[in-house]
């Protein structure tokens, strides 16, 4: 049976269990238990290539000693196996010298997992399909990565985990333009599922990496932080199977909820690739720990502060974020010019309506920039849709290839239908508004809610201001009349 039908298979028993309710749950149950199958897959490497490896997991909560044998525990003693022991251990795993850091990871990714299944026999079944695929094996290994990216992506109609999938397309091609080098710190900082992490761990093996040292260097070299359980737990997972054997630079956490004056010269970094959440609102209090110039609870702001923060001199990053950054004012025209002055933002490619769809439909942007130079001038690239597309959707998402134009134009930049550049005193004189219209089409119908309303916003304003001033002068006349 192919891994696609296995887990198909898997979903299909899953469903039978009346404590699975909801996309989310059922994939938040499938990867604590591939997490397991892998870590010990894994293992069984580890062991055969040195003698003295030790698993952080006491002997028998380890995968192959209760869930590898197809007539083992099943029902209620499967169901309590679970729930009272093997739960509770791994939440409380001990952190030794010997772990090497693979207990951390362990314990951390159990610390809010959550065993939903309810039916024990139901439980067996899932495993036993597990068991079939081996994460030894190159051609399972390749085919599940391929399976596992279709589960990541699932959680767009998850409800609110389909905040943490970047469309595939976007995300290598941030990747490829930023081009992170080996030895080089990356960090996404918002990392959700760890698709950029992946996608930067796949470029530098296939461009940099040709001897097992450089493998330990990139080993070493990435970093992701997420807020919230599940993505967390898919991220660690997604690392296990692109080979970092310790993702322990994979941390749960609030990125934001530290001040920024705490972090030293030693943690900064070479390169930022980051999709942050936008959009929502951080808890109060978060906003403290920013300078109060640029105090705010928008959370797309914090994280661009973030990243200016992070980045070392020559640092570069590429970041999505909405329209609503671009042509903000207030706290927002301060953060612009704070990111003009201090870095070089030297490109926007602006993308169409629906790369996000369904889980948003506001227009978003790839920023790209070098902290340590002013900026001079702003390149903007409009990606079109493709011949023949008026939108994207689940069926027909954004491909890899529809950026072979920008991939081509980008170390040999000309103005064209979709490309122009403006000078950063035009975008001074505008009040730092970065929302540039391109300047070779005309003006298009939007037909986009978000920007109908700011319109009509704008137009309400505007026949309040000359409601406004016909009273004044009405009154005026009035009082002359006396």
């Amino acid at each position: 049976m192919s891994i696609g039908n296995v887990i198909k298979s898997i979903q299909d028993i899953m469903r039978k269990d009346a404590g699975v309710d909801g996309d989310a749950q059922r994939i938040g149950q499938l990867v604590w238990m591939f997490f397991l199958k892998i870590f010990d897959d894994q293992e069984q490497e580890l062991e055969l290539l040195g003698d003295r490896y030790k698993s952080p997991i006491p002997e028998r909560l380890r995968w192959r000693n209760w869930a590898a044998d197809p007539e083992g525990m099943t029902g209620e003693e499967l169901l309590e196996f679970i729930n009272n022991e093997l739960f509770k251990a791994l939440k409380d795993i001990p952190i030794t010298s010997t772990t090497n850091g693979r207990g951390l990871v362990v314990r951390t990714v159990f610390e809010d997992a959550y065993n939903y299944m309810k039916n024990g026999t139901l439980i067996r079944q899932v495993i036993n399909k597990i068991e079939e695929i081996s994460f030894n094996r190159s051609a399972d290994r390749h085919q599940f990565g391929d399976i596992y990216e279709k589960i990541l992506k699932d959680l767009q109609s998850a409800g609110n985990a389909g905040e943490f999938y970047t469309p595939r397309a976007v995300t290598r091609f941030m990747v490829d333009m930023i081009d992170p080098r080996l030895g080089e710190k990356v960090l996404d900082p918002a990392c959700g599922t760890g698709g950029f992490l992946t996608c930067t761990i796949e470029h530098i093996r296939a461009k940099y990496v040709n001897t097992a040292a450089g493998e330990q260097v990139l080993q070493q070299q990435i970093h992701g932080v997420e807020k919230k359980a599940l993505p967390h737990l898919l991220c660690t997972t997604n690392m296990l199977l692109h080979g970092i054997e310790v993702p322990s630079n994979i941390r749960h956490n609030n990125t934001l909820a530290r001040p920024l004056r705490d972090y030293s010269p030693k943690e900064r970094v070479d390169v930022v690739i980051t999709n942050p959440p936008f959009g929502g609102m951080e808890e109060d209090g978060i906003e403290g720990n920013f300078p109060a110039a640029f105090r705010t609870r928008e959370t797309a702001d914090l994280f661009l502060l973030l990243i200016m923060h992070l980045l070392k001199d020559g640092g570069r990053a590429a970041i999505v974020l909405p329209d609503g950054t671009l042509f903000g004012e207030g706290v927002k025209t301060r953060i612009k010019e704070k990111l003009l002055d201090e870095c070089n933002l030297h490109t926007i490619v602006r993308l169409p309506n629906g790369v996000f769809s369904p889980y948003t439909g506001i227009k978003t942007n790839l920023l790209f920039f070098v902290k340590g130079t002013p900026t001079r001038k702003i390149w903007y690239y409009e990606h079109p849709y493709p011949a023949g597309c008026k939108s994207y959707s689940k069926t027909k998402p954004m491909r890899i290839e529809e950026f072979g134009p920008e991939k081509g134009w980008w170390e040999n930049r000309e103005e064209n239908e979709h490309a122009w550049k403006v000078d950063i005193g035009q975008i001074k004189a505008s009040g730092y508004n970065l929302d540039v219209k391109n300047p070779h089409v005309g003006e298009i119908e939007s037909h986009d809610p978000d920007e109908l309303l700011r319109k009509y916003r704008k137009l309400q304003a505007e026949v309040t201001e000359t409601r406004e001033a016909l009273k004044r002068e009405l009154m005026g006349c009035l009082g002359r009349e006396k």
